[in-house]
């Protein structure tokens, strides 16, 4: 029996800032829309733009990860596959939903050409005497849902990632090379 293929490979630029959920089971969960432009001359001459916008879901580390350093307006690089839900709106009437259900993420845009409007400056040097940012506890469920991550060999005992601070995008402490996200 020959094997199936379901892949998808895009580019494009987020239409808005990720949008980050855990489950019940602890499982972080992010969705973003990526619009992808083409161009094209007809046999007449005439030049045509065409916008494609996909629903992005990234999943676990990857969501984390896509919901800490994406913003508006980046051009990432997404590959994963597709997905087609099914539900039923409050007339009773079937709809469907297609997503890319992402496996890797490459930011595109450099650090220049990355939204700043309110950003940090993540060349300027740490202060190691200014306060801690404040947390906001409400965007990661408690620690005893959330589950440990596995580093590998078998060993999940590293503690859970602290909760994002209130600002988009704020450099985080690096303790060792496992939390490096790429």
């Amino acid at each position: 029996m020959a094997k199936d293929l379901n892949k998808v490979m895009l580019t494009g630029h987020l239409g808005a800032d990720p949008e980050m959920r855990y489950t019940p089971q602890g499982s972080a969960v992010t969705t973003f829309r990526v619009a992808s432009g083409r161009s094209w001359k007809s046999s007449d001459g005439t030049q045509h733009d065409d916008t494609e916008w996909f629903r992005i879901v990234a999943w676990d580390k990857l969501g984390e990860i896509c919901n800490q350093y994406l913003t508006k307006g980046t051009r990432v690089y997404v590959e994963g596959r597709l997905q087609t839900r099914k539900w039923q709106d409050q007339n009773g009437q079937d709809r469907y939903s297609t997503e890319v259900i992402a496996s890797d993420m490459i930011i595109l845009s450099s650090k220049q050409d990355r939204p700043s409007a309110g950003a940090p400056d993540y060349d300027a040097p740490l202060d190691e005497e200014a306060p801690a940012p404040a947390r906001r506890p409400a965007a990661a469920p408690p620690a005893a849902a959330r589950p440990a991550a596995a580093n590998g060999n078998g060993n999940s005992g590293r503690a859970p990632a602290p909760a994002r601070s209130a600002a988009r995008n704020v450099p985080q402490v690096i303790d060792n090379d496992e939390d490096l996200p790429f």
